[in-house]
This record gives structure tokens, sequence and C-alpha cells, in this order.
């Protein structure tokens, strides 16, 4: 890792050694599921230790003194975007040839889980990246790859992910957006809506019903596209004021008589929709990651909090009600990064991980709301309070349930692999 990130900055240098200080000064307790001879291992790796404590003081010296900030302006985090890219902790999806890491989903989990420490909407705004560029990764041609994704790996540019509609979320087989064929090109008609990144995105993923058939299956009716953000025709609507999560840019964007060319089809026309949902078995492990993230900050908070408020003589963690409280939160932080490692590590193995995926995703999101609102609670009056951080972690921490499927979907998700697959690895 240090040799690829002094490659991309001269900065970077110095903070890998930083990191590594850091690192011996605040150990990291870590679990993965990292085969090695004689068994399973759940010891992260020393280059795997080496990515995690460089995301650690990134996160810790960078963003969290800035979150507060960023939630209340609602700014997009430009500058920390680009202190992250030069340090090589985005797109690390991008293979080699784009002029990326290409690392290991495991790799990514783990940097995913510490940025969000220090705040998971600075982690969202870098995570779309990973959502939107996942199409491009799985059914790319080389071309498309080198176009598109190493533009990404030149400079500190974002990318984003459009399906979503106003009226089409977790139902994606009903989103409304039409691609017509004319001649070597399409063009797109439509509105999509909550989407990551939409105002600053370089380009998108856009998925839109080709076929004319209006019976036609999900698996037959969209086609994925490469759409230019500045190509003429397409609309940014306003940034969404949303409940948590702020400084993430979350917009509307329609798109009206929008011409794409033919070369910017992903794979072929008709499987847009397999390709779509086949990028959030790679993307719900970082999502749940971010989750972890948000819960050990929460359960951090809350134990140092308890360690030094008193209550009727004594400190407060020394309450069983409330140290029963921060042993509910580390079982279940401890549980959930499990999982997404897990599920991370599936894929890592070459194995289709969509059910270990939504179990870590849906898990995750649970544990994230439990801990943010225990923290508020073992806060008290000052949990209720923007002077504290917690209020601000349990805003956050809701819109895990909510997108890249909600709770419910990943629900349905889980089941339908239980009954219809064996789910049980060797």
């Amino acid at each position: 890792m240090a040799a690829y990130l002094r490659k991309i900055s001269p900065r970077a240098k110095p903070l890998i050694q930083a990191a590594r200080v850091f690192k011996n000064d605040h150990p990291i307790r870590s679990a993965s599921a990292v085969p090695e001879a004689g068994g399973i291992s759940f010891q992260l790796s020393p280059e795997q230790l080496e990515f995690k404590a460089t995301a650690r003081k990134f996160a810790r010296e960078e963003i969290l003194p800035k979150a507060a900030e960023y939630d209340r302006t609602g700014e997009y985090p430009w500058d920390l975007i680009k202190k992250a890219w030069s340090l090589g902790l985005m797109n690390s999806h991008i293979p080699t040839h784009c002029g990326g890491l290409n690392l290991g989903l495991l790799e990514c989990v783990t940097i995913t889980e510490e940025l969000a420490y220090g705040c998971t909407g600075v982690q969202t705004a870098m995570e779309a990246n990973s959502l939107g560029q996942m199409p491009v990764i799985i059914a790319g041609s080389e071309a498309q790859q080198k176009k598109y994704l190493g533009r990404l790996t030149e400079e500190p540019l974002m990318c984003a992910y459009c399906v979503t509609e106003p009226t089409a979320g977790s139902d994606v087989a009903s989103i409304r957006t039409r691609a017509e064929k004319k001649g070597d090109s399409y063009v797109i008609n439509g509105q999509k809506m909550w989407i990551t990144n939409g105002s600053v995105a370089n380009w998108y993923f856009v998925l839109a019903r080709t076929s004319p058939d209006a019976g036609a299956s999900a698996g037959k009716a969209f086609t994925g596209f490469i759409v230019d953000a500045n190509t003429p025709g397409i609309t940014v609507g306003r940034k969404e004021k949303n409940m948590g999560q702020r400084c993430s840019d979350t917009r509307g964007i329609t798109f009206e008589d929008v011409v794409v060319p033919k070369e910017n089809v992903l794979g072929s026309e008709g499987v847009g929709f397999k390709i779509a949902m086949g990028a959030f078995d790679k993307t719900r492990p970082p999502v749940a990651a971010g989750a972890v993230g948000l819960a050990q900050r929460a359960l951090d908070e809350a134990k140092q909090y308890s360690m030094q408020r008193k209550t009727m003589g004594k400190l407060i963690c020394e309450h069983q009600a409330v140290a029963f409280m921060l042993a509910d939160m580390a079982i279940g932080v401890e549980a959930a990064r499990l999982l997404t490692q897990r599920s991370a590590w599936e894929i890592d193995q070459g194995r289709r991980n969509t059910y270990y995926a939504s179990i870590a995703k849906a898990f995750a999101a649970d544990v994230a709301n439990k801990a943010a609102a225990d923290a508020v609670q073992i806060f008290g009056g000052n949990g209720f309070n923007t002077d504290y951080p917690v209020e601000k972690l349990m805003r956050d921490a809701k819109i895990y349930m909510i997108y890249e499927g909600t709770s419910q979907i990943q629900r349905i998700i889980i089941s339908r692999e239980l009954l219809t697959q064996n789910t049980n690895s060797s």
C-alpha cells in the first residue's frame, strides 16, 4: 500500500509513516475470516492493518473535527474528498489496468468502517463512487473501463448510480425512464431521484427501459448506460435537505432527450437489470461497514461519557442499567463487524455472496440505529442537544435501513435465498 500511495502523492509517505505510529499508539482490534494454513484466522494481514491504520488516522484527524460543521452547513466535503483521493482511500475497487488498486472487498470494508467512524455523511459521499463504478467494473468493456474508471484515478472525480426514481425505489422493476434506440445512439427520457453525488458526478450509471413490450420481464426490459454528466438534456435538481448525512449530495436528475452513443451501453441491451442488481452484492458489504463504523463511534462516545458523568454519587457506567446497555452495544458491534467481513470475504473467495451481503447489511443497520439511540439515552438530556455528537449519529444512522435496499427488502432476499439455495459454505 505504501508504495502505491507514494506513487500517487508525495504527501502520502509522511502520512503512512504517521499512520504506523498512530497504529502503535492506538492498538487496532480486528476480526476477519482470512484463511491461513491450519484453519481460519481472525487477524488482518499486515497490509490490511496498514490500510486500517491509515484510514483510522485520516478519519480521526481530518474527518471527525469537521463533521459537525459539514452537518450544519450541508456543504459538500470537497477538501476531504480530495485528501482521501490523494491518499488512495477512495476507488479501491478499480482494476489495475485503469490505474486502480484492485483491492479485495475485505480491504474495502476495513477502510470504509474507519472512514465512517469520522462521519458517515462524508463516507457515503466517498462510497457512492464505488456504487457508481461497480456496474462498469462488472460489465464494462476494457475500453469503457479505461475511459470512465481511468478518469477517477487520474484526478479526484465522482460518479453516481442513477436507478431510483420518484415512484420506484425498492421496486426497481417499476422504473419508468426510457431509452429509445435511434440509429447508432439511444435517447433517454425520465427522472431519477435520491441520487447520491448527483450534482458533483462526472458521469452516471443509468438504468432505463429499452423494451417496448410493457410485459417484458425485468431481466430483459432494461439496459444500463454510462452517461457523461455534461451531456445536453440533463437537469440536476435541488439539493435535498435530509435528516442526516447532510453533507452527502442527494439530488433528483432529469433526462430530457439525452443522446447517448451505443458505445456507452454496458454489456448488451436488455441485461441492465442484472448488472444493476449484481452491483449490490459488492456494495452492500461496504454499506454494512459504514453502519459498523457509526455503531463503534456511538459505543465509544457513550463509554467515554459514562466514565465521566456522575449520578447518585458514582459514575453512571457503574450503574448496572448503563453498564448493560454498553455491553449490548459491544455485542452488536462485534457481531455486525464479523458478519460484514464474512460477506466481503465470500466475494474475495470468488463466491456469490447475496445471502451474506443482505444479512450483513440488515443486521448492521439495526445495530447502528440501536447503538446510536442507546448512546443518546446514556447521554440523557445532553444527548438530545446538538452540542454533543450522539444526536448526529442517531440522525445519520436511519438511512442505513433505507438506502441500497431497505431492511425489509433485505429480509425478502434472505428468505428467498434461504428457501431456494444451499447457503452452507464449505
